[in-house]
């Protein structure tokens, strides 16, 4: 297990920049066009797109966008209106590897059935157990102070939220996710965590107990009794006749 805590890094943007202000001025463009697929690289240019750590708030704007490439990104953080993309089908950030962790908004994202993340970067990745940062002492803060709670969406302050690491499978990855929560009614709401890893939500911290390698291995080990083993092999013994009848139409002709 990999101990070494990292510290989570807050204003990671400079807003007032131009590389900024170009990415804001290009999902207004893909918004207003109505362009399914939003990669910034492309829109902005390498340069530009190399001095982005995080994606500005309105990329809730991008309903129509079903493609979101960030290959090779510096990203830091993905804000949780990613959420809002309600016709997103395939995110890609793949060698972000500066990307630790994903906003639990993404779960809401119902048509997402793909994903290329580079997992070994990831807080608590089953190839390497990167600890989680403890959020009581080294929490997660947003612009201007505006959050909702990740579960029932009611309007809340940085003071007010109780957050919690978890871990759940989204798109074709399983990722570690934060979720921004109102009560403890909207902890109890909070999905069962994917199978090998901390099996409840948490805060993170050097005392965190995760899965051995050995243990994730055993939960996705799947069991066969000998009365299944003895009914597969009978049905495929069925099969070979039928097989070897198509084989000899085929050479037939």
């Amino acid at each position: 297990m990999n101990n070494n805590i990292s510290k989570i890094k807050n204003d990671v943007q400079d807003r007032n920049s131009v590389a900024w202000k170009r990415l804001c001025e290009y999902i207004d463009e893909v918004a207003e066009n109505g362009t399914d697929e939003f990669i910034p690289r492309e829109g902005i240019g390498d340069e530009l797109f190399s001095k982005i750590y995080t994606l500005p708030e309105s990329i809730a704007k991008l309903k129509k966008v079903k493609k979101v490439g960030l290959y090779g990104s510096n990203l830091k953080r993905i804000p949780p209106e990613i959420g809002e993309m309600e016709s997103l089908e395939y995110f890609d950030p793949y060698t972000s590897y500066d990307l630790k962790w994903f906003p639990y908004e993404i779960t809401k994202c119902k048509k997402l059935k793909d994903s290329r993340i580079s997992t070994r970067a990831l807080f608590g990745n089953y190839k390497n157990r990167k600890a989680f940062p403890l959020l009581d002492h080294n929490p997660v803060t947003y612009f201007e102070n505006k959050l909702k709670c990740s579960v029932c969406e009611k309007k809340i302050i940085q003071e007010e939220t109780n957050q919690m690491w978890i871990t759940l499978h989204v798109g074709t990855d399983t990722i570690p996710m934060l979720a921004n929560l109102c009560s403890k009614e909207c902890e109890l709401r909070l999905p069962e965590p994917a199978k090998g890893y901390v099996d409840k939500p948490h805060k993170g911290g050097s005392e965190l107990k995760q899965p051995t390698r050995a243990e994730w291995e055993k939960a996705h080990t799947i069991k066969i009794s000998k009365v299944d083993l003895k009914k597969m092999k009978e049905e495929s013994e069925t099969k070979k006749p039928k097989l070897l009848k198509l084989i000899r139409k085929i050479w037939e002709r």
